[in-house]
């Protein structure tokens, strides 16, 4: 087996972190040691430290699970990213990382880091779930917050929540309507990263020379997006820094995410694994196109500067990079959690949702398929009953309030039972 990677690695140019490992201190504290995390937000603060300086070294708070925690502190808190593309493919070691906590061995230890003035970023990537009030991680970050005797702090959720500032200030203060210089921005986050697999740990081998158990994979492409309400002063991120994060969610939501649900549920009735496949099916690039100008594109008011057709196009050419694996059944996950502001948005508000009520009708048909296997928390109900009231009508799941708009989603899923998926999707 190759030697793991450490501070002491040799490494190939073309694979060195842009910072020198170990030669800054702690400024930000993470709560989540997720795949996404490292191959976004620690990569945007190692490029920060690299162009500007400054002491923002992330350390890293596992909730649960040691293992990545684990293989992060055998290798000097250093890992690697491993670029999925045809043409920019290659792998990078990041020195982001300054140490690291175990939340359910240690939660004292975490109280104390959150309680260190010296950091001055709190930053999140812990699913919808940790944002109850009665969760654990939210009573471990009261409790730091609460015993900074008033030091400035930034809270920024980056986790993929409609307006997730706002979501995590009412959490917080609900708990601790006392604490005062705290600031919660919402941010905007984009990466598609992919599970990490034996594949990822052996191109990572391949490229460095070392092994790296905590290898993550990831697309060329990433963006953030961030309100600019620091507390205490923040890294120089490579960034897109705005007054209202806003219209970039609804940009990302429906254009991207919403489109990738629509590759997901016509995919999977189509057979296919993969949502790259989904893309190549005859007739579904352009039925998207057409979806995101004629529907997406009038549902919202764009960031100033931004073509929502130009980013749609972007959003196929990233979905058809067939490195990612990126299947359809994994993006087919929780639809009634996500459709509501990935779809229902733009059928509910545009005056002809002919796509639009396709998608929803695709999503139905999926939902209600002896065939696939579907993974929503409300499963139970959608097999009981799967009729199209039952799922869109005033009382429904995924309520759509207009009666002509149901008889639309009605109609698509008779022709999707009739003529397959793949035909529906080629004359559209």
């Amino acid at each position: 087996m190759a030697t793991r990677l450490s501070r002491q690695s040799a490494l190939p140019e073309a694979c060195r972190p842009l910072v020198e490992p170990g030669s800054f201190a702690a400024g930000i504290v993470h709560l989540g040691l997720g795949a996404f995390h490292r191959a976004h937000q620690a990569v945007y603060t190692e490029a920060a430290m690299a162009r500007s300086g400054g002491d923002w070294g992330i350390v890293g708070v596992a909730p649960r699970s040691y293992s990545v925690l684990a293989a992060l502190s055998e290798q000097d808190y250093l890992f690697s990213v491993v670029t999925l593309s045809q043409s920019l493919a290659g792998t990078r070691a990041v020195a982001a990382m300054s140490g690291g906590v175990h939340a359910g061995s240690n939660p004292a230890g975490v109280i104390k880091l959150l309680a260190d003035p010296a950091i001055k970023v709190v930053t999140l990537t812990v699913t919808e779930k940790a944002y109850r009030p009665e969760s654990e991680m939210m009573r471990l970050l009261v409790a730091g917050l609460r015993v900074r005797c008033g030091a400035p702090v930034t809270i920024l959720s980056c986790d993929n929540l409609p307006s997730n500032g706002r979501v995590l200030e009412g959490v917080v203060r609900g708990l601790a309507p006392e604490l005062s210089h705290v600031t919660f921005p919402s941010c905007m986050v984009d990466r598609i990263v992919p599970a990490t697999t034996q594949s990822t740990l052996d191109r990572a081998v391949a490229d460095m020379g070392y092994a790296d158990l905590a290898a993550v994979a990831a697309e060329p492409f990433l963006q953030w997006v961030i309100e600019d309400d620091f507390a205490a002063g923040r890294p120089d991120w490579p960034a897109q820094f705005t007054g209202d994060v806003t219209p970039w969610e609804h940009m990302k939501l429906r254009a991207l995410n919403g489109v990738h649900s629509a590759l997901a549920y016509l995919g999977a009735l189509a057979g296919c694994t993969y949502i790259w496949e989904a893309l190549r099916l005859p007739g579904m690039a352009e039925l998207l196109r057409q979806y995101v100008a004629t529907e997406v594109a009038v549902s919202f008011d764009p960031p100033d500067g931004e073509d929502v057709v130009a980013y749609g196009e972007s959003v196929l050419n990233r979905f058809a990079n067939a490195e990612l694996g990126h299947k359809t059944l994994q993006v087919a996950m929780d639809g009634t959690q996500k459709l509501p502001q990935r779809l229902l948005c733009v059928l509910n508000t545009v005056p002809n949702p002919r796509l639009a009520t396709l998608i929803a009708a695709a999503w139905a048909e999926f939902a209600a398929s002896d065939t696939q296997p579907l993974d929503d928390p409300l499963a139970d109900v959608i097999k009981a009953d799967a009729s199209t009231e039952a799922l869109f009508g005033e009382a429904g799941l995924l309520p759509v309030h207009d009666a002509q708009r149901r008889a639309m989603i009605d109609g698509w899923r008779r022709e999707i039972a009739k003529h397959g998926p793949a035909e529906v999707v080629r004359v559209a």
